[in-house]
C-alpha cells in the first residue's frame, strides 16, 4: 500500500512526488522507504526522465521523526538514519535528474536531501534551511558528513555543520543548499520548469553514464556508511 502523505502525478515526462504530512513533514523509516521504492519504478520507466520532489506549504521536510530520535531506541533511530543515508544516496546517484521543490523550511535531513538533488529551488524568504544537528546534541553521521563536503560552499561548510547556523533563502544559494530562490508560490512551478528542461535537453544514457563517473566515489563512500551503521546495530 501506498504511503498516505505521498502522492505522484506525471507532467510529460516528469515525474513530480508531493510529500504532506499536514505538519512538518517529518522523515520515518516508512516515508523513507517509500520514497526510494517512488524513486527506483521512477527509473526504470521509460516515459520518466526526471523527478521533482515536493514539500507542503510549510516545510519541505524538517528532518528526522524526532519521536523516534527521543523514544530511545537505538535499532529504531538507526533504521531511520540508515534509510535517510540510503535515499539521500539515491537521489544523488539516480539515472535521472532529481529536482528539489524545496517550499518551506529544509532543517537537518531535509537539507542534506536538498544536498542531494541536482538542482534545488527553494523559497526567496524567510524559511530556515540548514543542519542543525550539533545544536540539538546530534551528530551528524558519516554518511551526511561525505554530502555535506561534496556539495556546501567549501567557505561555508564549518558554520554550516560544526556551528549548525541556519540560514534564509538566498544564503542558501550561496552555502550550496539551493540553487535558486523564487517567490514561494513559484516554488513548485519553476522546479518542474527546470526538471522539463532536463529532460528535454539531456540525454538519458549520457547523463547516466556521466554520474555514475562523476558521482560514483561519494555515493560509495555513502552506501558504505550506511552499510556500517546497519551493522553497528544489527540491521
Amino acid at each position: 500500500m501506498a504511503h498516505p502523505h505521498v502522492t505522484t502525478s506525471q507532467q510529460g515526462a516528469v515525474q513530480i512526488v508531493t510529500v504532506d504530512d499536514g505538519r512538518a513533514n517529518a522523515f520515518s523509516a516508512d516515508l523513507l522507504g517509500e520514497l526510494t521504492a517512488v524513486l527506483r519504478a521512477a527509473e526504470a520507466d521509460d516515459s520518466v526522465a526526471a523527478m521533482v520532489v515536493a514539500g507542503n506549504a510549510k516545510a519541505f521536510f524538517a528532518g528526522f521523526d524526532l519521536d523516534v530520535i527521543r523514544g530511545g531506541d537505538p535499532t529504531a533511530m538507526a533504521e531511520m538514519v540508515t534509510a535517510g543515508g540510503a535515499f539521500v544516496a539515491a537521489c544523488y546517484g539516480a539515472s535521472i535528474p532529481v529536482v528539489a521543490a524545496s517550499t518551506g523550511h529544509a532543517v537537518a535531513a531535509g537539507a542534506l536531501l536538498l544536498l542531494g538533488c541536482d538542482h534545488r529551488v527553494g523559497v526567496d524568504g524567510p524559511v530556515k534551511i540548514g543542519l542543525n544537528e550539533v545544536a540539538i546534541a546530534l551528530t551528524l553521521p558519516d554518511w551526511a558528513i561525505a554530502i555535506a563536503k561534496e556539495r556546501l560552499s567549501r567557505r561555508h561548510l564549518q558554520r554550516s555543520v560544526a556551528n549548525a547556523v541556519l540560514v534564509d533563502g538566498q544564503r542558501a544559494v550561496a552555502a550550496g543548499y539551493l540553487d535558486e530562490a523564487v517567490p514561494a508560490e513559484t516554488v513548485v512551478e519553476r522546479a518542474v520548469e527546470v526538471a522539463a528542461g532536463f529532460a528535454e535537453s539531456l540525454d538519458p544514457k549520457a547523463y547516466a553514464s556521466t554520474v555514475r563517473k562523476l558521482r560514483s566515489d561519494v555515493v560509495a563512500t555513502m552506501e558504505a556508511a550506511v552499510a556500517r551503521d546497519r551493522e553497528a546495530a544489527g540491521l
